[in-house]
């Protein structure tokens, strides 16, 4: 705990694992629901929780504290904090609940993403804020406009002071301002293309 990482992975053999806003929506609720030491069982059987309570499920202690995220149509990008031991495991774990969801829903069998998610530890503060830039800007063009209505990302929680569910006061109070940090994050991400469009043309 006190340790930051970024976590990711993408469908298996490259499929998508995002194909309609629904499923947006649903992986998004996966992410705030199962952010949890409880077990929760389905999301299915958690709004009859909801319901029968009438209150927020996700009041309990959480697994981890999420500084910033994108889910895109074939791949997703966390940055996190454990609160807990072993509390990325377990968030993870949890997440991978998607999977019989969307099995279900479109028929299929078997594994989803591409076998085990990837970790790296963020071992200090500059490679900290660049990360968020490069996980909140993973879904936009060098405009930072969204490059499709199959993905989201947590930049407008740091940007537009849009209610979510990040912890990101560790990197925006480093800014003065959501748009200073906009600013960061769009030069950033320029810079991050335009490296990637040289190595292809190598």
């Amino acid at each position: 705990m006190g340790e930051y990482y970024h976590l990711y992975n993408r469908g298996t053999e490259k499929r998508d694992i995002i194909i309609d806003p629904y499923d947006l929506n649903r992986f998004m609720e996966s992410i705030l629901e199962f952010n949890t030491i409880e077990p929760i069982g389905s999301i299915y059987e958690r709004s009859f929780i909801k319901n029968k309570l009438g209150a927020p499920t996700t009041k309990s202690k959480k697994l981890v504290s999420i500084i910033s995220y994108c889910v895109n149509p074939n791949h997703f990008h966390f940055l996190l904090t454990p609160l807990v031991e072993k509390g990325v495991e377990k968030f993870m774990q949890k997440i991978g609940g998607y999977t019989r969801y969307f099995n279900e829903k479109y028929k299929r069998n078997g594994v989803l993403f591409q076998g085990k998610f990837k970790s790296k530890h963020i071992a200090d503060n500059r490679y900290l804020v660049h990360l968020s830039a490069y996980v909140n800007m993973n879904n936009r063009d060098p405009l930072g406009t969204p490059t499709t209505k199959l993905s989201k990302s947590s930049l407008e929680e740091y940007t537009e002071n849009k209610i979510g569910f990040c912890s990101s006061e560790i990197v925006l109070g480093q800014f003065k301002s959501g748009k200073e940090y906009l600013e960061f994050a769009l030069e950033s991400w320029k810079d991050i293309l335009e490296r990637k469009k040289a190595l292809e043309m190598e």
